[in-house]
């Protein structure tokens, strides 16, 4: 036995001496890198190998960013600003017209090469051009805009185009991890990550309907019209706006869900325009005040304060005062959600309201017509 723990012992010691000779002069062998001498610090690198042979480090979002960084495009425009002085000739000749330019992103959404991105990229541009991540450019043309979401509808000719997945913004919850992916500053394409701050983000006086994605993933001034996209790298939302008071991003980004996206891409290309419900009342929030003004005892649903004469809702039988709890079986519980549900209704169906006016519960049938364009109300 003395004899066993003596060979034991040997052999243990010569492991170790091994092993530390091997460590000090290949620690590669050991997986420990590459030693390099920089600057005076000894330096264990990891081995230098090709990107494809590399495993995704835990955590990291490179497939996300990968799969999805193709199909976000940069969006370059120019209009030319004619000169105030334009009639006279003196001033033609010294300052002439000018050409403004802006940058922007946005998103493939089909291989017929229909482009998502904002309506403030594109506004008023007399020339559109595209550059897409695989170094392709072309120009593009306007199918549509819709002014009140912000959305805009581009096309461009090309072959074997990366087309972005479109996934399902109804499922985002928060705390969701989302990537924003654009051309910040036109610097080039660049990949930021964050979480979903907040949902149904309303009443910011940006757009006429909002359902804003909140996010603190990083949106600058070029992202606009950009994706953000999901731990799948699927597309949830096309960047929009920011919330700054230097011009930069504060941790504070709204995005349009691309269940809104969808719905104003498939009525431009398939109608030429967006159609949406509307009724023709004046909503307003319930308050205390309100609801004691009218002698209405809901304390849920938004209070009609105006009803148009001859419009849908009048003709239906809504009177200023009545409070407006439930659209087609679905709860209201602001204005901006009532909005919401009206714009989604057809046009020429009925559809069941139902209403509190004063102490009794009312279930009107309202058909709403054709929402005119560029409205302030419902």
């Amino acid at each position: 036995m003395k004899r066993l723990w003596l060979l034991f012992s040997q052999a243990v010691t010569v492991c170790v001496a091994v092993w530390f000779v091997i460590a000090t002069l290949q620690p590669t062998w050991l997986g420990r890198g590459v030693v390099r001498q920089s600057g005076g610090i000894t330096l264990h690198e990891a081995p230098k190998e090709p990107h494809a042979a590399q495993a995704t480090a835990p955590g990291s979002f490179s497939p996300a960013a990968r799969k999805a960084s193709p199909g976000v495009v940069s969006i370059m425009t120019s209009k030319e600003v004619r000169n105030p002085f334009n009639g006279d000739p003196l001033f033609q000749r010294l300052f002439g017209n000018q050409t403004q330019t802006g940058l922007g992103s946005g998103v493939i959404v089909s291989p017929d090469g229909y482009i998502l991105t904002n309506n403030h990229v594109v506004e008023g541009a007399d020339e559109i051009q595209v550059a897409l991540a695989d170094s392709r450019h072309t120009q593009a043309r306007v199918i549509g805009t819709d002014p009140e979401t912000d959305l805009a509808i581009l096309k461009i000719n090309l072959e074997n185009l990366p087309v972005m997945v479109l996934g399902n913004s109804d499922t985002l919850a928060v705390g969701d991890r989302v990537l924003a992916i654009g051309n910040p500053f036109g610097v080039g394409q660049t990949v930021t990550s964050g979480i979903v701050s907040a949902l149904g983000r309303s009443e910011l006086g940006i757009n006429t309907f909002e359902n804003f994605i909140q996010t603190d993933a990083a949106i600058n001034p070029g992202n606009s019209g950009g994706a953000l996209v999901d731990v799948n790298g699927n597309l949830m939302g096309i960047n929009t706006a920011i919330y700054s008071r230097s011009g930069g991003s504060m941790g504070i980004g709204f995005a349009i869900p691309v269940s809104t996206a969808k719905q104003v891409l498939e009525g431009i290309v398939r109608d030429g325009q967006v159609t949406r419900g509307w009724i023709g009342v004046e909503p307003n929030e319930l308050s205390p005040e309100l609801a004691q003004t009218f002698g209405v005892r809901a304390t849920e649903g938004v209070i009609i304060t105006g009803v148009l004469h001859s419009g849908p809702a009048a003709q239906a039988g809504i009177l200023p005062g009545d409070v407006i709890e439930q659209v087609g079986g679905q709860p209201v519980r602001s204005v901006p959600q009532l909005l919401s549900l009206v714009a989604g209704l057809k046009p020429g169906t009925a559809v069941q309201f139902q209403v509190q006016r004063a102490d009794r519960q009312l279930q009107l049938a309202v058909t709403p017509t054709k929402r005119p364009r560029q409205l302030s109300r419902r």
